[in-house]
């Protein structure tokens, strides 16, 4: 196989964001020309946050912006989805009003966050994503699941989280098929290797109890080559079986214990 060469609580705000239609909350192409001028009027509410969102440059700031956005509420939103949609607010601003906008709102937010799941900056994609699981919003899986290929390694690590923690198990093939991907491996003088991405991603197969990666997770588990996700491949198989192994046995304890496993189901 050649790709392995390679709570804090949520305030719930009594408003609804019907008012904020999807095309003023959101353009993806929105090109900056066309992004209203950069005009703070401090008599606002909007125009302060926009003011402290756009000077940010310490924590302090932050806070200060999310202690007014959260004094206001509802009132909020407008400003807080600006911030999140204009590239000219700094990364840091950009982040925190993502979870401000889920805090405020709740689950009335997860529209707006999966939309945002097509930005083309990779910070707002793991931003909405990291937003979307604290919801717990398990209706977007596809979304989560297409994301896996993303261009960013950032952003199909916390895609492969958001399919873990939800336990979407219908996506359980397309993390399987992470581990043929050459991009998901670091490349170390010309050799690809294995990483922390895959570990995640063979124990995510365990969580998601994916049965059609019993086979071959039970012939890699008898080969050196693969010693450095043992451990993962060992936490899955036992997920997958419901079989226990040795939990203080040496390596090749544990492997005798799978290799009868293995011999015990192609006598089923």
């Amino acid at each position: 196989m050649k790709g392995f060469h390679t709570s804090r609580k949520i305030i719930l705000i009594s408003f609804s964001l019907m008012s904020f239609s999807l095309s003023t909350a959101w353009s993806s192409r929105l090109p900056t020309q066309d992004i209203p001028k950069m005009e703070f009027d401090n008599s606002t509410l909007e125009g302060r946050l926009l003011k402290i969102f756009k000077s940010a440059q310490s924590e302090d700031d932050v806070k200060l912006a999310r202690s007014l956005a959260l004094q206001h509420g509802g009132a909020s939103i407008s400003a807080l989805i600006r911030v999140m949609k204009d590239s000219r607010f700094p990364d840091n601003s950009r982040w925190s009003a993502t979870f401000l906008l889920t805090q405020i709102a709740g689950k009335k937010s997860a529209p707006v966050l999966k939309q945002f799941l097509n930005h083309p900056n990779w910070l707002m994609k793991v931003a909405s994503l990291k937003a979307l699981l604290a919801l717990g919003a398990t209706e977007y899986g596809q979304e989560y699941a297409r994301l896996l290929e993303d261009q960013s390694l950032l952003v199909r690590a916390q895609a492969l989280e958001n399919i873990r923690h939800l336990r979407l198990k219908d996506y359980a093939p397309n993390v399987w098929a992470m581990l043929y991907d050459e991009e998901n491996y670091n490349q170390v003088e010309g050799r690809y290797r294995r990483g922390d991405l895959i570990r995640t991603v063979i124990l995510t197969i365990g969580d998601l109890e994916f049965n059609e990666a019993k086979e071959p997770l039970l012939r890699m588990v008898q080969q050196d080559r693969y010693n450095d996700i043992f451990r993962e491949m060992n936490y899955s198989l036992e997920k997958i079986t419901g079989r226990n192994p040795p939990s203080q046995g040496e390596k090749q304890i544990v492997r005798r214990f799978w290799q009868r496993v293995a011999v015990s189901f192609a006598n089923i």
